[in-house]
């Protein structure tokens, strides 16, 4: 097994360094984006149908296999299930659409989006949708300890991720220990905090950079690295991709990475899962007809 990859509970490893493509709405900038992301040596994509770019995603992909850049087998791609197609007949469509948009014959990681909806009953048509072959891995995205516990009580196959916030601000201290003792894999979305309080200027980080020559964001990314969890940074900037990438020349010490996890608020200023004005709000977004 790499160095950069990691065991899930089912016997399969997942990349712990990928690519997200939240907010890269335009097309033209999405595709390249992927196709270069490759080029650099990416190996694992994030995307979403809420994301409105599995097509884009897709077009990048199969360019850079067309290209030679890559096979399909040495890629690890990444969709979910969105709240509107939660209901079981449902589900096998949206696992269908989405491959189609992304040109490909089976998916590596299938992710129920949000904590809410009729999971429930979704969780039993994915684990089909696995046995079938369509699906290697599932799991979910924003699930609490207490949902994950609903999850699993009603499950043969257990989930092997769970994408969550996990940054320098958040940490997700409690749920994480949780998933460690069920073998649930952390990725995380927003490793960066998606730039909140500058963090890129933040400066016992840009100290620590300073003494590997290494920017705030390599930095981010090796701890994410260190610490085994898995993180989908984004960037539209070839220079800026290359750069995630290259953080495997040094090593932060045992007292860095508490300096970086010493910042933990112990909540989101992103978004609060548990309030019932998210659930209305996501829940009543509809992403098609």
């Amino acid at each position: 097994m790499n160095k950069k990859d990691i065991s899930l509970n089912n016997g399969n490893t997942m990349p712990l360094q990928g690519f997200g493509t939240l907010q890269i709405k335009d097309a033209v900038v999405c595709e390249k984006c992927i196709y270069e992301a490759i080029k650099a040596g990416v190996r694992m994509f994030d995307t979403a149908p809420a994301y409105f770019n599995e097509e884009a995603v897709g077009k990048g992909i199969a360019r850079a296999i067309a290209d030679g850049l890559v096979t399909r087998e040495e890629l690890f791609i990444v969709t979910k299930l969105w709240i509107q197609d939660t209901p079981k007949e449902l589900v096998r469509t949206a696992v269908e659409e989405s491959m189609k948009r992304l040109q490909v014959g089976y998916l590596d990681l299938y992710l129920i989006h949000q904590p809410y909806g009729k999971y429930l009953e979704s969780w039993p048509v994915l684990e089909q949708l696995v046995r079938e072959g369509i699906l290697r891995n599932i799991g979910v995205c924003n699930f609490s300890e207490e949902k994950l516990k609903e999850l699993q009580e009603i499950a043969s196959i257990q989930p092997a991720v769970n994408q969550i916030e996990i940054h320098p601000y958040f940490l997700h201290r409690e749920l994480r220990a949780y998933m460690a003792e069920q073998g649930i894999v952390p990725m995380a979305w927003g490793p960066l905090s998606e730039g909140m309080r500058d963090i890129f200027h933040t400066a016992a980080f840009v100290e620590i950079g300073e003494r590997y020559g290494k920017s705030v964001a390599q930095v981010l990314l090796r701890w994410h690295l260190q610490r085994k969890v898995a993180a989908i940074p984004k960037s539209v900037h070839e220079e800026y991709i290359r750069e995630n990438l290259a953080i495997d020349d040094f090593e932060l010490t045992e007292e860095e990475m508490q300096t970086i996890e010493s910042y933990d608020l112990g909540y989101s200023e992103i978004i609060d899962h548990s309030n019932p004005l998210t659930e209305k709000w996501l829940t009543e977004w509809k992403i098609h007809d």
